[in-house]
């Protein structure tokens, strides 16, 4: 976003009538979807093992989604909201944060968390209807999953506001959708951290639908990005499905916010590919035609193709991948289904510090007093 100054041309407007500022959104792509550059890239990408790394984390992502799909149809797991599609913006906004960095995100974001450490098991927990999946062995930090939606705006100033008043050099990444970008709890966050310049990052994810609302109907704002402007904060769109941009890019906004230069918004533009969840059936308020063509524009396929026109990728290595991805899924999926569930009385017993009188009562009525 750029503030641009009143030029000569408005100077000579009428007085009513002058314009007291412009702003515009720059849009950011690297790797287009025929897997070319566009520009020049930026030195990650010419480095073949990170490039690769983040093949390999993106599809690690992508075979764990259809298995959780497949867990979830025989009754294994719960409803559960598939990342498909979406995982070179998770994978590219985790892949720049610090490990000192806090992350805050909506439901689908498995591909972010599974980079920052949280294992295939602890995810397979959470949406299994245990909340020690929440209880994350790596990013202690992290927050859980929001699924009220936007509910981690609000929390994710909260956080950078602590980093200021602390003077830790620390960054609150916050992944939202482009429904959640409606909602007030975005606009008083955003708000808040461009009158108090906090280090925070609020990444849009557009992924075209707000459950079943189409994004054209839920805003008549032309971007999503251009909503940092009434925040006082730059903002910028992208390809989502672009991985060096969306590492780049955040890469970017978050070095700005770590050296005190204050909040970003994102909006990065890719695609649902499957249903909102699994309770959800898209085909009856999305035409196929839509899927059909964004499967055009796959981040898995885009970023494959790009290694493998560079050499760094060949048919043994992707199949060698695709059967060490599926045996980490299987193992992840065989020590989930031997845990014991979890005991009805923990709504209770980890809720709150000191369970207050009523619930205490609801809670001998529930378990017959046994802890």
């Amino acid at each position: 976003m750029v503030a641009i100054p009143l030029n000569e041309k408005a100077l000579k407007l009428p007085e009513q009538e002058r314009i007291a500022a412009e702003f515009e959104i720059p849009y950011r792509q690297y790797l287009d979807p025929s897997a070319q550059l566009v520009g020049e890239p930026p030195e990650f990408a010419r480095n073949p093992d990170t490039m690769i790394t983040l093949y390999r984390a993106m599809t690690l992502s992508r075979i764990f989604d259809a298995k959780a799909i497949a867990l979830q149809r025989t009754g294994q797991l719960g409803t559960y909201p598939s990342s498909s599609g979406q995982e070179a913006i998770g994978v590219g906004y985790a892949s720049a944060m610090a490990a000192c960095d806090v992350m805050l995100t909506t439901y689908r974001e498995q591909p972010a968390q599974l980079w920052r450490g949280v294992t295939l098991v602890e995810l397979l927990r959470f949406w299994g209807g245990d909340e020690r999946g929440s209880d994350f062995a790596v990013p202690r930090e992290d927050f859980p999953v929001a699924v009220p939606i936007a509910s981690q705006a609000p929390q994710a100033a909260g956080v950078a506001a602590a980093f200021k008043l602390r003077k830790e050099p620390r960054v609150a990444v916050c992944a939202l959708g482009d429904g959640a970008s409606s909602k007030g709890d975005f606009y008083e966050s955003i708000n808040l951290a461009g009158v108090w310049r906090l280090p925070v990052v609020f990444v849009v994810i557009n992924n075209g639908w707000a459950i079943s609302l189409p994004r054209e109907k839920q805003t008549a704002a032309e971007t999503l990005a251009q909503k940092a402007i009434a925040g006082g904060i730059p903002g910028i769109q992208i390809d989502g499905n672009d991985i060096i941009a969306a590492r780049q890019v955040c890469g970017e906004a978050i070095g700005r916010a770590r050296s005190g230069g204050g909040a970003t918004v994102i909006e990065a533009i890719t695609f649902r590919m499957g249903d909102h969840t699994t309770a959800d059936d898209a085909s009856r308020y999305r035409k196929e035609e839509l899927v059909s063509a964004a499967w055009k524009l796959d981040p898995l396929a885009r970023l494959r193709n790009y290694l493998a026109n560079r050499q760094w990728w060949t048919k043994g290595d992707e199949e060698q991948l695709i059967a060490s991805c599926r045996e980490q899924v299987e193992s992840a999926v065989a020590e989930y289904l031997k845990l014991p569930p979890p005991s009805p009385g923990d709504m209770f017993d980890y809720l709150f510090e000191t369970l207050p009188p009523a619930l205490e009562w609801q809670r001998k009525q529930f378990t017959g007093g046994s802890r």
